[in-house]
């Protein structure tokens, strides 16, 4: 059995503490941080200023109650600072006593037991009508770092991709392809205004001609044959990016197969009472739930909303047994959060089964300038040639290292730069420093105790390693890779400190250097663990 987490074991003693002071304090209300001074101890509370009230007494009075009930057996000393805050210092063993775990535990290290949970996350979910590009790279990039996060915290994680092959788009698609397709076999060709006219379009004319010969003009009804081929042939692309990418979806869901057998038709049978018509459209009351208006879902001309088939792919996905919905999408579904709550609401759904990530747009940045385009095609940036240019670890680290919220300027010089100031690139230099120190001392046995540890460096890094599980739950609750990253950011930072300050391998002080090589393995378990989190490779060598 592995001894509690530091913060974990000091919150347990302040609430048997206050226990026995006669107050019951639920333990997530009690906050340990890292001491940002270490003059000031290693970790700090301040429950005493919390809970002064309930003593009706001053707080550093209380502080003085609480520390003369704590058990110490893990402690140092303690001193009580300002106006009631209690300053661990804790004995180095105490805070080496990680090592051993993070060892034993390798790539579960981190790791919650199962929750027994199951969240469906959406993300991505572009249209098959071509290539993704860089904004459908962020999304992705996000979607699939929150999903790697909450499957570490527990969580029974199913990662979807919505094909939206039943609108407008697709049609469009069929009839720009048609077009090129004549252009291939030499008939007069005009692609439609508001068709597909970008170059990857001619391509899959190539392969649908290449595939299947000349004659598919004379099919009864060769525009649904295109519109089919098509969006087969994009997807296949898109899917192909994707897993350069390190993506891997759990469920490709169609739109049309779902709309299928009249859902939509039956969906608005069930919300009958909750409709009303206004000037021939028929219009959801969703301002009854947390809506701010109505919303239309079917025009005057009996076509469906895009709200209404997407009120039936939620309902659809609940129905499956998830007990929460995460849907990853453009800023500019803002207003479209509270519709779709209120909807889910009038099939008797919490509020909270759905929760939407809002993903703000990216400006590629080279030579200090804005790019949009394409070199090659005249064609936006895509994501295939991000991961050409940028390579895929930078190019996700990039994207998930600022809140989905906040704007991103992409630096594409700065993601290919190989120095400490390019963020991947200084972090996995760590973990290939650490490689490299481990493979040098292969001969010699490491000392996982950690006992021997008692360098400030030592201590930093060791309490820089423990905090790793509670960030993982952090992050998992917030749904932010972002702090992830900086996580990682700041034990890369320990690691070149401890590499900086303290002789790793001396051999002519083994007893230390195994305890030293011990720290070493553990910092590169948790850097790997880390960076798998936001789907960033961890190299042996740079």
């Amino acid at each position: 059995m592995f001894k509690m987490e530091i913060r974990d074991l000091l919150k347990q003693n302040l609430q048997v503490a206050l226990k026995e002071l006669g107050v019951n304090l639920d333990i997530n209300e009690i906050v340990i941080e890292n001491s940002k001074d270490p003059t000031h101890g290693d970790y700090a509370t301040n429950v005493a200023l919390k809970m002064a009230r309930n003593f009706s007494k001053a707080p550093r009075e209380v502080a003085n109650l609480i520390v003369e009930k704590l058990n110490k057996d893990e402690i140092d000393h303690i001193e009580i600072a300002g106006p009631g805050f209690i300053n661990f210092y804790m004995k180095n063993n105490s805070i080496t006593g990680v090592i051993n775990k993070i060892i034993k535990l390798d790539k579960d290290f981190g790791r919650s037991l199962k929750k027994n949970k199951k969240i469906n996350v959406e993300f991505v979910s572009a249209n098959p009508t071509g290539l993704l590009h860089v904004g459908h790279a962020r999304g992705a990039a996000i979607g699939d770092s929150i999903s790697r996060i909450l499957d570490f915290d527990g969580y029974d994680v199913t990662r979807e991709y919505y094909i939206n092959d039943a609108g407008n788009q697709i049609d469009h698609l069929g009839e720009s392809l048609i077009e090129r397709y004549k252009e291939i076999i030499g008939l007069p060709f005009e692609l439609p205004e508001d068709g597909y006219h970008g170059e990857d379009v001619k391509v899959v004319a190539k392969k649908i001609y290449d595939s299947y010969g000349d004659k598919l003009l004379e099919k009864d009804n060769p525009l649904e044959f295109f519109k089919l081929k098509g969006q087969e042939f994009e997807l296949e692309e898109i899917r192909k990016d994707l897993k350069t990418y390190g993506i891997v979806f759990d469920v490709y869901s169609s739109e049309k197969a779902i709309r299928a057998n009249g859902a939509v038709e039956k969906e608005i049978e069930f919300l009958k009472n909750h409709i009303y018509e206004q000037d021939g459209a028929k219009v959801l009351k969703t301002t009854d739930y947390l809506d701010d208006k109505d919303r239309v879902i079917v025009k005057s001309n009996g076509e469906y909303t895009y709200f209404m088939p997407d009120i039936v792919y939620h309902v659809n996905k609940l129905s499956r047994g998830f007990d929460e919905l995460i849907d990853v999408l453009g800023a500019d579904h803002h207003g479209y959060i509270n519709r779709m709550k209120s909807a889910l609401m009038m099939h008797g759904y919490d509020k909270d089964v759905l929760n939407i990530e809002l993903i703000q747009m990216v400006r590629m940045m080279k030579n200090g300038e804005e790019f949009k385009l394409s070199k090659r095609t005249g064609n936006g940036y895509t994501l295939r040639e991000l991961c050409e240019d940028a390579g895929v670890d930078a190019a996700r680290y990039f994207f998930v290292m600022r809140a989905a919220s906040g704007h991103l300027d992409f630096d594409l010089d700065l993601a290919v730069k190989q120095s400490s100031d390019n963020p991947v690139y200084y972090a996995q230099y760590a973990h290939a420093r650490l490689s490299s120190i481990l493979a040098a001392a292969s001969d010699i046995k490491i000392d996982e105790s950690g006992v021997l540890l008692k360098e400030y460096s030592e201590l930093e890094l060791s309490k820089k390693l423990a905090s790793f599980e509670d960030v993982v739950k952090t992050a998992s609750k917030e749904r932010a890779p972002y702090k992830i990253t900086n996580y990682i950011h700041e034990l890369a930072e320990k690691v070149h400190a401890f590499y900086t300050e303290c002789r790793v391998i001396d051999r002519d002080n083994l007893e230390v250097t195994s305890a030293r090589l011990g720290l070493c393995l553990a910092s590169k378990i948790v850097l790997r663990n880390a960076l798998y989190l936001v789907g960033v490779s961890a190299p042996e060598k740079m």
